[in-house]
């Protein structure tokens, strides 16, 4: 698919149920357009790696994604050498009275690629997407990984060379801000903050996702979430907790909120013990209350 406008990526977003503004539809417009990384930053369940797998459809291509942690080094995410078979080749070589080459054993028939090295060595005829979900996770070595790939989409391997990607991926990477990452990172790639949405983006996102549910419950529902946002909580639920929600209320026959089955089902919304002591009972009742107030 080819995008010619920024209001026109925004339609075909929305025809895959993703309600992008305006700004975060300009920042996709202009990596796409430009070939730039993009890093969209912000607080879990706001819709980050969803805009990867979404812009993956829309391009009918590939989607290759390298899930960051702590301790994520270089052999699970860029490359590692394929022992076993390497051993495997040593001792044919030897049973037949030969001399193992060890620039044969170091060559590309025996490398392992990775999530990294995947999307550069990629030779589709459309470049995949790449997505580096949840960079903050990972330790702040593994960013130096990235930035030969950002900068000119190619990895060095030492004992082969250079590999150069022919169509270079569109590269996402996200990150719930648990820390800081690098200025020299930031700086290869175009960013944009999704923030939690408004009230009418928030229930549009509801309407779209989860369509069966009854008008006045996923009203009651987004206004509940947004007023819940307000309160001191460990773990804020994101966009994503309120489908689940939505989509367990309608599977419970729910019709619209009740303060017995928001008790009963906090657990969805909330994923902390004392989250969910701090709401259940008279916090819940006076969110729901102000949610009733307002209709």
């Amino acid at each position: 698919m080819t995008i010619q406008s920024i209001d026109e990526l925004q339609a075909a977003l929305r025809a895959q149920l993703y309600i992008a503004d305006r700004g975060l539809a300009t920042a996709i417009y202009l990596a796409l357009k430009l070939n730039r990384p993009l890093f969209l930053e912000g607080e879990a369940g706001v819709g980050k790696t969803e805009v990867a797998k979404v812009i993956t459809r829309l391009l009918d291509t590939e989607l290759i994604r390298l899930q960051c942690y702590e301790g994520l080094d270089v052999h699970h995410a860029v490359y590692e050498w394929n022992y076993t078979r390497q051993m495997m080749h040593i001792r044919l070589m030897e049973a037949r009275g030969e001399k193992p080459d060890e620039a044969e054993l170091f060559g590309p028939d025996f490398l392992l690629a990775r999530p990294l090295l995947q999307a550069i060595r990629n030779t589709a005829e459309k470049p995949p997407v790449l997505l580096v979900d949840e960079l903050d996770r990972s330790d702040e070595e593994f960013e130096a990984f990235l930035l030969e790939v950002l900068s000119d989409f190619q990895i060095t391997i030492p004992e082969i060379g250079t590999i150069k990607a022919e169509r270079p991926p569109f590269v996402l990477i996200t990150s719930n801000r648990t820390r800081e990452v690098h200025d020299a990172l930031k700086r290869r790639c175009l960013y944009y903050w999704i923030d939690y949405p408004t009230f009418e983006k928030e229930f549009d996102i509801v309407r779209a996702k989860v369509p069966e549910a009854p008008v006045e419950l996923a009203r009651q529902v987004t206004a509940f979430i947004q007023d819940l946002r307000q309160t001191d909580l460990y773990k804020v639920p994101g966009v994503a907790e309120t489908l689940d929600w939505t989509a367990a209320l309608v599977a419970l026959d729910q019709k619209a909120l009740e303060l017995s089955i928001v008790d009963e089902t906090l657990g969805v919304i909330l994923k902390y013990q004392d989250d969910v002591e701090k709401i259940k009972g008279n916090g819940a009742k006076a969110i729901l209350e102000r949610v009733q107030a307002t209709n």
